[in-house]
């Protein structure tokens, strides 16, 4: 009966924040307004000019606007339009940033050039494109409708998130450390990306889900659910290395060569996954738009170590968006790590799962969206529920997250750079 009630409190706390989320950005603008541009990094503020979203139609529609910013373009697109949207900028395989010979070019299906798009992994935008279908019957221009059904997509898959990491830690933290950890999560700093046009709540309900199976060894279910995990984010592969330790720790191969191949199969359901992507179309103008245009690639240890000192180096520089924007990221990367490790005897699959995921967010070349990026470990919820037992703790938490949450939210409403 206990479950049960924490069950209905879980899900009445996930649709009042949806509520009260969406309400608040609604709202937001009727009373204030940001003066651009943004300064936080050295390349925002061009891109938060006035007029400077002019050539990106997704995010030009009134319809829920204030979900919309930054990524959310190509989510759209892709929804809408398939990886060759022709309203999508797209760069040819000799692009560079310092080059006018290898410029934009124009996707078209079947060419050489290849759409922004493809930096992006389909599973939330095919999702978008399938619940956007009955919303045809709402009086909704194309862009609106998948706006509107971008954001179910993430509120549903937020709430997955808050169910999964309940179950995931109820049974070290108690019922009520469970919702806990799960009411934590939806107002951490940057927990209003589950409510955006972003993959966070899909990506978020799918990892935590599979982890959750996972610790009650439902093994079919977990790999199913980390499989589709891979679809929505590359970083879903990492699933790999907690099914594994599971595997290893419960000394699969004794239970018998046909349980211990079946898990073993389950456990390897993220590389497959991946595997299967990799012999996509997709794959190879992922590679290509990640590394040329967003300057991302796996393990770019020394190039990542250059731009974190420039980040640290920002702390001290006479440019206080930026201070503020690194002062987030290094604290969301250090109390992130700090949980994993605070977990790592209690939950080992857990936290290894975290710390590679903050691990492979923090060298893929670029330092920027970590406050973002760490809400994909799980631990982080479950130390911070754990010390919430504290009502001290807990109410300056919530009060100093909340505020954080509000400043963040506003900043995204407005196009201005988070995460």
């Amino acid at each position: 009966m206990k479950s049960n009630a924490s069950i209905r409190h879980l899900v009445l706390i996930w649709l009042g924040w949806s509520v009260v989320i969406l309400a608040f950005q609604h709202w937001i603008g009727a009373r204030l307004e940001l003066q651009p541009p943004d300064r936080a990094l050295n390349w925002t503020a061009a891109e938060t000019i006035p007029h400077s979203q002019d050539d990106k139609p997704t995010l030009l529609d009134p319809f829920m606007n204030e979900h919309v910013a930054w990524d959310s373009e190509f989510y759209l697109s892709i929804a809408i339009s398939g990886y060759n949207d022709p309203n999508v900028r797209g760069i040819p395989a000799n692009f560079s940033w310092g080059s006018f010979t290898g410029r934009f070019c124009e996707p078209q299906a079947n060419s050489e050039c290849a759409a922004l798009n493809y930096a992006f992994f389909p599973l939330y935008s095919w999702l978008t494109w399938l619940f956007a279908l009955p919303l045809r019957l709402l009086p909704l221009t194309v862009i609106a409708r998948a706006t509107l059904a971008a954001v179910i997509v993430s509120l549903l898959g937020a709430l997955g998130a808050m169910v999964s990491l309940y179950f995931m830690s109820r049974e070290s933290l108690g019922e009520e450390g469970g919702v806990r950890a799960a009411f934590y999560l939806l107002i951490f700093p940057s927990g209003f990306f589950l409510a955006q046009v972003y993959t966070e709540g899909l990506f978020l309900g799918l990892t935590f889900g599979a982890l959750a199976f996972l610790l009650a060894r439902k093994w079919g279910w977990s790999a199913l659910l980390a499989a589709l995990a891979v679809w929505a984010r590359p970083g879903g592969a990492i699933l790999l290395l907690p099914m594994a330790v599971v595997w290893l720790m419960d000394r699969s191969w004794l239970a018998g060569p046909r349980s211990a191949v079946m898990r073993g199969v389950a456990a390897l359901s993220p590389a497959i996954s991946y595997g299967v992507w990799s012999l996509s179309p997709l794959a190879e103008k992922f590679h290509r738009v990640e590394s040329l245009y967003f300057s991302r690639k796996l393990l770019a240890v020394e190039s990542s170590l250059y731009a974190w000192k420039q980040g640290w180096g920002a702390l001290w520089e006479n440019n206080s968006q930026a201070a503020f924007y690194y002062t987030l990221e290094f604290a969301a990367v250090a109390l992130a790590m700090t949980a994993c490790l605070l977990l790592f005897r209690e939950r080992p699959e857990v936290s290894a799962f975290g710390l590679a995921m903050i691990f492979f967010s923090m060298t893929s070349g670029v330092p920027q969206g970590m406050i973002r990026y760490v809400l994909a470990a799980p631990a982080m919820f479950w130390v911070l529920a754990r010390w919430g037992r504290n009502p001290v703790f807990d109410k300056i938490w919530t009060l100093a997250s909340i505020l954080l949450l509000g400043m963040e939210v506003m900043l995204f409403s407005f196009n201005f750079w988070v995460a």
